[in-house]
């Protein structure tokens, strides 16, 4: 091989280019993530409807396509669009573009197949370009075909374009891993599909549900639409929305908006389940990152906190600006990212209040609403740093039945109450909460057991004045916690 110099001497070294691209095919990216990295090109090409379509051909191989009605490319764009580092991260971007490092189109899809065919339309004029990697491995060159008409026209989705937009196909999947029961294979293909739908809804969810001033883009498998999937449930009334807090960088906008989702007694069943989504709510908490209204990163408190049970309910959007880039060290896959050290000190202080406000839906079942004499079942007490759970003595139902014992009796109650307080089964307790919560709510709101108790507290001593015994109730759980049968045992003691 000749060498090659430039006009200062220094050699001149190109990379081959089969080990080149062999090389970015490996640096980290799954399906979803991937296609994901085509839509953000989609996006910025300001495309309102993006299809992802997915089939199996002739030969029984599948193959996976996106279709944009984006502005689409004029030729020499599609050339430089199909050339790996085709623009220079440092440069500026537009405000609203997804792009990074000019990699991800090649990127993404070198790595999940060995032909990616693109195809696009721009002010009438059709182009068409493809990596295929198997000549590139056989020339040693970096050979980008520019295939005929007839064979743009047999491809899958090749006759899909409107007026304007892009077509990216992959071919050759061979990265995509369905097992080797051929009899699975459409199967777990779908499967694979599935996980993108998930990925896609909620890293997109913000352009798929539309915000003020901005319009919707429909994101559609196989023509049917994407719903979003917003782990902040936002809409919903039963979610805490704390205050936004904005934090200057450089004169740019990083901005804070705390949530708490719902307790699992505020929501349906199904709705807790799909808001756990699907790493559950243990592992869901935390910040989540934002680049230019694209999910980049989420469920991490940055080392800062640990993901522990009583703040899972805890998620905080963090909306940063694609100038921002080089402090948040984002990678080649849009999928990683750092907060810089002025961030750092202020999302602790930030961290700290979202924590403690999460803690209360669970820690403030149990214990009164206001100051009164009544009192919860449970007290929790701290000791030496040692916390505890005792039944509460002062409890009106255990007050009671305590004060109509003779005073062997009362001793003997005092200590069933201790050794029921030291015997609680915190680890299953723990696992239950934690595993099946909707199912783990420890209070028989029945009617006909509220009427039981009822009855022991209020109806075996002097007549009592309703309003006080409304505001007995209202304090005192198992009451508490069914507000409706209080109002109507009210209204009947009144009568």
């Amino acid at each position: 091989m000749a060498h090659k110099f430039d006009d200062e001497g220094n050699e001149i070294i190109d990379p081959d280019a089969s080990n080149m691209i062999e090389a970015l095919r490996d640096i980290g990216y799954s399906l979803e993530s991937a296609v994901a990295d085509i839509i953000d090109n989609s996006i910025s090409a300001k495309a309102s409807r993006i299809n992802i379509r997915f089939g199996w051909d002739a030969d029984h191989q599948p193959w996976l396509c996106l279709i944009d009605n984006g502005t689409g490319m004029t030729e020499p764009e599609l050339v430089e669009a199909m050339r790996p580092g085709g623009r220079n991260p440092l440069t500026p971007r537009a405000k609203d573009e997804l792009g990074r490092f000019g990699l991800g189109l090649k990127t993404a899809s070198f790595s999940q197949c060995r032909k990616v065919t693109v195809i696009t339309r721009n002010d009438g004029t059709l182009s068409a370009r493809q990596w295929d990697l198997d000549l590139v491995r056989r020339k040693g060159t970096w050979s980008l075909r520019k295939p005929d008409w007839s064979e743009v026209n047999g491809l899958p989705c090749g006759d899909m374009l409107d007026e304007k937009g892009t077509i990216v196909l992959w071919q050759q999947l061979d990265r995509l891993d369905l097992g080797t029961d051929r009899a699975r294979f459409h199967q777990v293909f779908n499967e694979r599909i599935s996980a993108i739908s998930e990925h896609v809804s909620l890293v997109f969810h913000r352009f798929i549900s539309g915000e003020p001033g901005r319009a919707k883009v429909e994101i559609a498998i196989n023509d049917t639409p994407l719903a979003p999937f917003d782990p902040f449930n936002a809409k919903s009334t039963s979610t805490t929305h704390l205050p936004e807090e904005p934090i200057d960088i450089e004169g740019k906008t990083v901005l804070f908006k705390p949530y708490i989702l719902p307790h699992h007694s505020r929501v349906s069943p199904e709705d807790y389940e799909r808001l756990g989504g699907k790493e559950g709510y243990l592992r869901g908490q935390g910040f989540y990152i934002y680049r230019n209204r694209r999910l980049i990163i989420h469920g991490t408190w940055f080392r800062m906190a640990r993901q522990d049970e009583m703040t899972k309910l805890a998620r905080v959007q963090v909306d940063i600006p694609n100038t921002l880039d080089h402090l948040w060290t984002i990678d080649v896959r849009k999928s990683r990212a750092q907060p810089p050290e002025a961030v750092r000190r202020r999302l602790k202080g930030i961290l700290d209040r979202i924590r403690d406000t999460a803690k209360r839906p669970y820690t403030h079942r149990g214990t009164a609403a206001i100051q009164h004499p009544s009192e919860p079942v449970w007290r929790r007490l701290n000791f030496n740093d040692r916390i505890s759970y005792q039944p509460n003595p002062e409890h009106p139902l255990i007050a009671e039945f305590r004060g109509d014992l003779p005073e062997a009796m009362r001793n003997r109650l005092d200590g069933l109450l201790t050794i029921l307080g030291s015997a609680l089964p915190f680890a299953m307790l723990f696992n239950d909460l934690a595993e099946r919560p909707k199912q783990t709510d420890g209070l028989n709101t029945s009617d006909d057991a509220l009427c039981e108790l009822a009855k022991l507290l209020f109806e075996d001593g002097p007549e009592l004045d309703p309003h006080y015994v409304g505001l007995v109730m209202r304090v005192t759980e198992p009451f508490a916690s069914a507000p409706e049968f209080v109002e109507r045992y009210v209204s009947r003691v009144g009568k």
